[in-house]
């Protein structure tokens, strides 16, 4: 176990699920999961923050869950990620004239440069949450990745600054201050994704990261090595839901559940002929809602979702294949089925899912390389990020904590591979809720649906 990193948190305030994951890099660079927590959110819409109190609740639940997975975990300090449609972007350009012109250009300098950034001039009730630098110039060369070390006169570069709500943020902060913790720092959301999902060949072929959540799909779009562009688009998978909800005439839960199990992105890939049987309210008739039905409606609102992203392809230039590494689609609204297809017919792009595990050590449990967590992820990595680079301060005394059994799967001898034992159904059942950490919640997920179904599909 590799005790010279510190163990940093990642707290993902969602619109449906908040989750709190505990990392620390092993000697090999990758993250060992040492800690993990999740609870239902019921205080946030489209990715903000309205309901301060049920948030420090539903935030509390989700550290418990994570202190009871590991109870050596001492967590005071969370990077939080941050969406919803306030989230606005602009570009600036910087320059200073250097002091020591004799020396190498520091790291100090660089700093300098994008601390004097945060005093560009944004409309009032806005506050600017980060300054990312794109390319710098030295003296008349230009596009320059990192000018450290470098001689000259004047340094320069241009920034991308995205900037939110100051009430929006002030509730975030809030809710992190009352459930006991404090917020390191604020981490735009789909940067945090881009951060898990992506590796240094999708930063160079450039690629569009689309993080469809619960309540907002966060975009991040990559050219050149250098982020060109963010965006957060107030649509996702509640209002999916809310869509079926409202066209079939169905609950909320059953509406979701319709979704994750039998939703399609593509109408045409829909069975004409299958239905689903929905038990009837307090003794009325059950309903039988088409497949096909349920597809036209996932596919109409999904591709809205896609032609916002087409559209922020085109402001800033890159719909037309310019973006080799084509669309990464992570969050857990990526999971739906024949999504890809739609996304590649929509925008013209190749499409792909994006799992966080290419930055995972081996070994962790399979929950945590679900689309899902892309954000919470990436959150860590960000962490390491400004720890790497010496950003802010971090301890220097580094307890030693190690990954816990429930969060590890099962030992693989080496060189062997691991032969499933065969089981009857009956036992199956028994050993998910020993062996899988989500066992219950996969069990029971059809209890709304009669089993008639299976007499239509």
């Amino acid at each position: 176990m590799n005790n010279e990193q510190p163990i940093i948190v990642g707290l993902d305030i969602g619109t449906t699920k908040i989750a709190v994951i505990a990392g620390r890099k092993n000697e090999f660079g990758k993250l060992e999961i040492l800690g993990f927590g999740k609870s239902n959110s019921n205080g946030v819409k489209h990715g903000q923050v309205l309901n301060i109190d049920e948030t420090i609740k539903a935030i509390k639940t989700a550290l418990e869950n994570c202190f009871a997975s590991n109870p050596n975990l001492d967590i005071n300090e969370v990077y939080v990620g941050i969406a919803g449609h306030h989230i606005k972007s602009l570009q600036t350009r910087g320059d200073i004239v250097r002091q020591k012109t004799e020396e190498e250009i520091t790291q100090r300098e660089i700093d300098q440069l994008i601390d004097d950034q945060y005093k560009t001039y944004i409309p009032a009730g806005d506050q600017i949450i980060d300054v990312i630098p794109q390319e710098f110039t030295v003296d008349n060369f230009q596009n320059i990745p990192n000018p450290i070390g470098y001689g000259g006169v004047k340094i320069g570069a241009n920034f991308h600054i995205i900037t939110g709500d100051k009430n929006a943020i002030r509730n975030i902060n809030r809710s992190v201050e009352k459930s006991g913790l404090h917020t390191k720092d604020l981490v735009l959301q789909p940067l945090a994704s881009s951060s898990a999902v992506m590796g240094q060949e999708d930063l160079e072929a450039g690629v569009a990261i689309v993080d469809i959540g619960g309540g907002t799909t966060d975009l991040a779009v990559f050219y050149e090595g250098i982020l060109k562009h963010t965006a957060v688009i107030p649509f996702a998978g509640e209002n999916i839901t809310n869509d079926i909800k409202t066209g079939l005439g169905v609950l909320k839960t059953q509406a979701e559940q319709m979704k994750v199990q039998f939703g399609s992105a593509l109408a045409n890939e829909a069975k004409a002929n299958a239905y689903i049987t929905i038990p009837g309210l307090r003794g009325m008739p059950a309903k039988e809602i088409s497949v096909k039905n349920l597809a036209n409606i996932i596919q109409a609102r999904m591709s809205e979702i896609m032609d916002f992203v087409t559209y922020h392809l085109k402001q800033v230039g890159l719909d037309n294949k310019a973006l080799n590494g084509g669309i990464i689609l992570t969050g857990g609204g990526s999971q739906l089925k024949h999504l890809i297809q739609l996304t590649e017919y929509v925008t013209g792009l190749n499409a792909r899912i994006g799992f966080p595990n290419e930055h995972l050590a081996a070994g962790h449990i399979e929950e945590l390389s679900k689309p899902t967590y892309s954000t919470c992820i990436g959150l860590i990595l960000k962490g390491y990020d400004d720890y790497e680079h010496n950003r802010k301060q971090f301890e220097k005394e580094y307890k030693k904590v190690e990954v816990p059994d429930g969060l590890r799967r099962v030992a693989e001898e080496e060189g062997e591979p691991v032969v499933e034992e065969v089981v009857s159904d009956d036992k199956v059942k028994q050993r998910k809720g020993l062996n899988n950490f989500w066992g219950k919640f996969k069990d029971g997920i059809i209890d709304l649906f009669k089993e008639e179904e299976d007499k239509h599909l």
